[in-house]
């Protein structure tokens, strides 16, 4: 039987994929902001967004001088929002400190913000041909069925495990058909439900398909039930014109513009009154809004308050028109509600 690699890169090279815009190149910025972008993210989701990002910043100096905001509008609604903040950050370090060319070494990447282990050895195979071992989500789950390796991946002693054998697996040489391959059969053929093991081209020595555990293994995340939270949004206009208010650089929606909050109970006039110097002239309560996250619920109440003229707008806030509001960089949640208040016509 031909070895593990070996049977990857012929796969891949025969079924894999080779038309996303991110490949067929060496190039390392594209290569990086496509391995950002796919984290925790489908395919099908990055491709528009990939193609909106590197037509506005088409290599590592435009992004590097960019302002957050714009970063951080084109990225809106694809979620985890620190990504876009470090890959910003990470492209003024390279200009600072690496003379505006991307490092080769993948113990260099991994040292720039947002880039771990596995996506720094992902550039370097993909980039610079260098021979290293990845572990994202779908390699894992490769892996964990291929060698029958049980616990929730997660879990530092299977993590551990994990990389041995994947630093195990290496070949000589093809080391990017090899990496591409592995994240596309994961994607593609030993997916997370129903994997397709008859496609598959390690399935003949596959311990997880020849025990029939592909629907146990990889062990699931023990599961816990997800905390609720609710809160108000105000919805401030005034002669046409929404306030954002940009949210602070950590947390949720860190960096982001978006809806003044308050707690669920709190009187949504008095707060405008005296966190902001506005009178509000008519309230209305909309419909809530229910966003997940992979750590909480939150449940928005949004609240249209119609303003006397303002005189000042304190610093942190602007006041947009609800077309122009709609396309600032908001969370996905936001803009959902802009839109709709946008439509109504306020």
């Amino acid at each position: 039987m031909k070895s593990f690699a070996s049977r990857i890169i012929r796969w891949q090279q025969h079924h894999g994929r080779h038309t996303l815009p991110w490949q067929e190149t060496r190039d390392p910025y594209r290569i990086w902001l496509s391995e950002i972008m796919l984290q925790q993210t489908q395919v099908a989701t990055v491709i528009p967004y990939f193609e909106r990002f590197v037509a506005r910043f088409p290599d590592l100096p435009s992004l590097a001088a960019a302002h957050e905001d714009a970063v951080l509008a084109l990225w809106s609604g694809l979620g985890y929002y620190s990504r876009a903040r470090n890959l910003h950050a990470a492209a003024r370090v390279i200009v600072a400190h690496h003379a505006g060319k991307f490092p080769s070494a993948p113990d260099v990447i991994a040292q720039l913000p947002g880039i771990g282990r596995s996506t720094a050895a992902a550039i370097a195979a993909l980039a610079f041909g260098r021979r290293c071992a990845i572990l994202d989500g779908n390699v894992k789950r490769v892996l964990a069925r291929h060698g029958g390796i049980s616990g929730w991946p997660g879990d530092k002693k299977v993590e551990t495990a994990l990389w041995q054998l994947a630093e195990s697996q290496l070949p000589r040489t093809g080391i990017e058909t090899y990496v591409q391959g592995m994240m596309d059969l994961g994607a593609l053929v030993c997916t997370r439900s129903r994997p397709a093991c008859s496609a598959c081209p390690v399935s003949d020595d596959c311990i997880a398909c020849l025990q029939r555990r592909t629907g146990e293994l990889p062990t699931p995340r023990p599961r816990k039930a997800l905390p609720e939270k609710q809160v108000q949004m105000l919805m401030l206009l005034d002669r046409g014109e929404l306030m954002l208010e940009k949210r602070p650089a950590h947390g949720i929606w860190g960096g982001l513009w978006s809806l003044p909050e308050l707690e669920p109970d709190a009187d949504p006039v008095r707060h405008c009154r005296q966190h902001f110097g506005h009178v509000a002239l008519t309230q209305q309560a909309m419909p809530q809004l229910t966003h997940s996250f992979t750590h909480f619920k939150l449940h928005i109440r949004p609240v249209r308050l119609h303003l006397a003229p303002r005189h000042a707008t304190p610093p942190g806030q602007i006041w947009l028109p609800l077309a122009d509001a709609v396309d600032a960089a908001l969370p996905a949640p936001i803009r959902v509600l802009v839109s709709q208040l946008d439509r109504s016509g306020g």
